[in-house]
């Protein structure tokens, strides 16, 4: 039996070019004008340094910042790797802090830290310390701190009850006696209007959170998270499991949000960073190599491990 011969292998030189659809049928990129200070412009004859395209910074907030969180020399071992390496960084209402890098290099470690959820790990051991309106936080009692300091994760992840439930529940479980829901309906419909969703399901506060859209989920863990009146608040990548429209519904939000409270994210989207901050703290390996201003660390960043990432070196 003959076998037949394998197609011939096409070979192409560096400076070939592909085109694959004729040319009448090929996309064309219409950008509009970068704002200033925009990270694609190193400030060095305009070259293009990073991938952003599209990005548009928010405003900056017109409410006073106020110191909430002090992050003081903190380093956290998970038995012999040291995942967080003397960082120092703080934490203010009034701005919005993004924690930026690569996997690994210690972003959620570091969030999980400001209300003692690594402590839920065996193996960790912490040294630093970390304050909340100048009291080490060591010092309160876990579930306390976790009402002022709040934390939404990345996947949305409300409780198999309803909209209204969702949010009373929080409420539910700091008051002395269970409240009536009577009692109960201005404070669930303040935290919903907060989170931005109250206009979306006021008719049936008693439909089943579960059958929410993945961006209202994620806003109606948003408003249980508010609903408990706290000081700070920190997402873990809110975005990352959204549709692009659920996710600018979510970045409106968290400016807005920052006025009322300290927002700490973290993200993998530079763009969404660069939209959203004030403040981004770059870290690798544990290590936090830049801090600053958005603007600032994304136009003319100080280090080059930072250039290097948010050009698109690496990642």
């Amino acid at each position: 039996m003959e076998l037949s011969k394998p197609p011939p292998v096409r070979r192409l030189s560096a400076g070939t070019a592909v085109t694959p659809h004729p040319p009448s049928e090929q996309p064309t990129a219409v950008l509009g004008p970068e704002p200033a200070g925009h990270p694609s412009s190193n400030g060095n004859g305009g070259q293009p340094r990073s991938s952003f395209v599209s990005a548009r910074r928010a405003s900056r907030s017109t409410a006073p910042t106020i110191d909430r969180m002090q992050v003081e020399e903190l380093s956290i071992a998970y038995g012999q790797k040291l995942a967080v390496r003397s960082v120092s960084i703080p934490i203010r209402q009034g701005e919005v802090l993004a924690l930026i890098g690569p996997s690994g290099c210690g972003k959620t470690t570091l969030l999980r830290s400001m209300n003692r959820l690594t402590e839920l790990t065996r193996s960790a051991s912490l040294s630093g310390r970390i304050t909340l309106d100048g009291i080490d936080i060591s010092t309160i009692e876990p579930t306390t701190l976790r009402r002022r300091v709040t934390m939404v994760f990345q996947q949305p992840n409300p409780f198999p009850m309803s909209v209204f439930d969702n949010v009373a529940y929080v409420l539910r479980e700091q008051a002395k006696r269970r409240p009536r829901r009577s009692s109960l309906k201005g404070a669930v419909e303040d935290a919903l209007a907060r989170a931005g969703l109250l206009e979306e399901v006021a008719d049936n506060l008693d439909h089943p959170a579960l059958r929410l859209s993945g961006g209202q989920q994620q806003r109606l863990c948003i408003a249980r998270a508010l609903a408990a009146q706290p000081e700070v608040l920190l997402l873990d990548e809110p975005c990352s499991a959204l549709d692009p429209q659920s996710t600018q519904v979510i970045e409106d939000l968290i400016v807005k949000l920052r006025e009322e409270v300290a927002v700490v994210i973290v993200t993998h989207n530079l763009q969404q960073a660069y939209r959203i901050a004030d403040h981004v703290a770059f870290m690798y390996l544990g290590e936090l190599v830049e801090y600053g201003s958005a603007g600032a660390l994304f136009a003319k960043p100080t280090k080059q491990r930072t250039r290097d990432y948010v050009s698109g070196a690496f990642g």
